[in-house]
């Protein structure tokens, strides 16, 4: 089942999963109103559609490159 973009984000935030997505538009403005708010997210990781073996090998990138408290409230686009 489909559920709302903000309860997306509130399921990661729980659980402390960085979200991945192809929906920049919300997802941006989401990030904006979690900083606006000072509230804290795990990471928010935007990808254009691709296929999925190049999302994930720039996934790997990311993974190799940044901690878990580095992505902390960041907004990357891959």
């Amino acid at each position: 089942m489909h559920k709302p973009d903000p309860d997306q984000l509130a399921y990661a935030v729980e659980r402390g999963f960085c979200i991945v997505t192809h929906n920049r538009e919300d997802f941006q403005e989401l990030h904006l109103q979690f900083i606006a708010a000072n509230r804290d997210h795990a990471g928010i990781i935007i990808t254009v559609r691709r296929r999925p073996y190049e999302v994930a090998r720039r996934l790997v990138l990311v993974l190799n490159r940044i901690t878990a408290d580095e992505m902390r409230n960041q907004l990357l686009y891959i």
